[in-house]
């Protein structure tokens, strides 16, 4: 599914106009009339006789929409009422007319002035089952302040059930800030397509729920490949995974070498192993230092283990390539790096790997940490690779900072891919997988996924998947959506508190069977 920016908005805007003669106010019916639907399949939900609805609605298209809901909602037996935060005269175009529509129907408006005034009208507001915000639009990008201000913080005060147009009044719709305050919702209805600042932080934790509504715009509009933006999706998984062969064995399923560990850190060479076992790798070998390998095993079932040359610091380094280069035999892809401890050493085998390797790579953890200053040498791989930092560890490849890396995180994982020319994985709360083709930003996932060892987890998981012969980008999409999956399946159960990385494990399945099974119904 395409996510837009405020500017892809405006420029479909004006081409369904130009191109297609599709005028505003057609638009803004459909839309009103599709946040209308919304909110009286909310009103069905509520209890008693209260069925009021309350409209906020500003100056701009915005609350255009609300004018047009609030008719709708009207024409179905619902007590609506629009609270104008202007005078009619300060209204143009498209809202200005629907504006017009509402009092010529009798509609009960009441413009207010001030919070004062707003005031004045709580009560209308504490009787009301739903309030919709109608506020701004796509198009804010200013911090929200004064007035407006007061309004939206007296809004969320209340703790009523909003529901939201387009977008929650106050968030960025390109990156997800709060611009001063914003809108607290329950429900967002978004128009024609998703907006970034939907599924982006701190955005996506004001906007509730998310329904598309159509508006009427053409798809091929929407759906433009010029559009680098997309939203991971179930359907979209459905298209890449395969169901498993009738007949097929453990060979079919390819061969994943993990080089992970240090002393201290063999948990996350285990923790990569068994994600790349749960992804449906048929086989799996963890390569560990040497003197670690006793340890591993002591863990270790179902996947097998090699011990590697180590350096005087039992770690792995330059020391290691050979014996590596020889584990790599009749191996469909490499995962090295979880569990590393970042050094000189360290920095020479990678660069090594990536000079030598022709299978499918993946760098996680301290093997990130190693290349600092040096990214551009993933420019000379022969084969397909894979980053999956966290923001510390961006930071580190592009000499910046994590609060640089989080304030722009799709920059960011663009900066990486262009430093690099490589599948990037931007880990953390709505998790950018960016390519040279593109951009896909993860919905799954919560707060139960940040404890040691669940990114361990996620490197073997899109390893395993590169090893049964998916692209490295598709494994990166599917690993990130599966991982994540895993974790909302575990909150669903009432498994999320206290989660650690090994209960994910044990989830990945029933995630990855999910979308399987769906795939064969459909």
């Amino acid at each position: 599914m395409k996510l837009m920016d405020a500017r892809t908005i405006r420029s479909v805007d004006r081409i369904a106009g130009r191109r297609y003669g599709i005028k505003g106010l057609v638009l803004m019916e459909n839309a009103g009339r599709g946040v209308a639907e919304a909110v009286k399949r909310e009103l069905a939900g509520s209890t008693g006789n209260l069925k009021r609805v309350v409209i906020i609605a500003g100056k701009g298209n915005n609350g255009g929409d609300g004018f047009v809901a609030a008719r709708h909602l009207k024409n179905s037996g619902v007590d609506a009422t629009v609270v104008a935060l202007s005078r009619p005269d300060e209204l143009k175009g498209d809202a200005l007319v629907n504006a017009r529509a509402w009092v010529k129907m009798n509609g009960e408006v009441f413009t207010v002035r001030s919070v004062a005034d707003l005031k004045k009208r709580s009560s209308l507001l504490t009787h009301s089952a739903v309030i919709v915000d109608a506020i701004f639009g796509t198009g804010l990008s200013a911090p929200v302040e004064g007035y407006y201000a007061g309004v939206i913080d007296f809004i969320n005060a209340l703790g009523k059930k909003v529901v939201s147009v387009d977008i929650p009044s106050g968030i960025d719709a390109t990156t997800g800030a709060v611009l001063g305050t914003a809108v607290k919702a329950g429900l967002t209805v978004t128009l024609y397509a998703p907006k970034l600042g939907l599924y982006l932080y701190p955005g996506r934790g004001y906007c509730g729920r998310i329904e598309v509504v159509d508006i009427g715009c053409p798809k091929e509009l929407v759906e433009d490949a010029v559009i680098r933006w997309n939203l991971i999706t179930a359907e979209y998984l459905r298209k890449v995974l395969k169901p498993r062969k009738a007949v097929s064995h453990k060979g079919s399923y390819g061969h994943l070498l993990v080089v992970a560990g240090s002393p201290g850190m063999t948990g996350a060479a285990y923790m990569a192993g068994m994600g790349a076992m749960r992804a449906g790798a048929g086989l799996v070998t963890v390569g560990v230092p040497e003197g670690l390998r006793t340890a591993l095993e002591k863990k270790a079932v179902e996947v097998m283990t090699i011990g590697l040359p180590e350096g005087p610091k039992k770690t792995l380094g330059e020391v290691s390539f050979t014996k590596l280069k020889e584990a790599l035999k009749g191996k469909a892809a490499l995962v090295i790096g979880p569990g590393f401890t970042p050094s000189d050493e360290v920095r020479r085998l990678i660069e090594m790997v990536v000079k030598d390797i022709k299978i499918p790579l993946l760098i996680d953890g301290g093997a990130l940490s190693s290349l600092e200053g040096r990214a551009s040498i993933l420019k000379r791989s022969k084969a397909p690779v894979v980053l999956t930092p966290h923001p510390g560890e961006a930071a580190r490849l592009l000499g910046s900072s994590p609060t640089e890396i989080q304030a722009d995180r799709i920059a960011s994982a663009e900066r990486l891919v262009k430093a690099t020319g490589v599948t990037v994985v931007l880990k953390g709360a709505s998790t950018v997988v960016a390519s040279p083709g593109g951009v896909f930003i993860n919905p799954t996932g919560n707060p139960a996924l940040s404890t040691a060892g669940t990114g361990d987890v996620l490197a073997g998981m899109i390893g395993g998947l590169m090893a049964q012969g998916y692209s490295a980008f598709d494994s990166a999409v599917s690993g990130v959506y599966i991982h994540g999956l895993a974790a909302d399946i575990l909150r669903e159960k009432g498994r999320d508190k206290g989660m650690i990385a090994t209960d994910l494990l044990g989830a990945i399945p029933e995630a990855l069977n999910s979308v399987l099974t769906r795939s064969k119904e459909a």
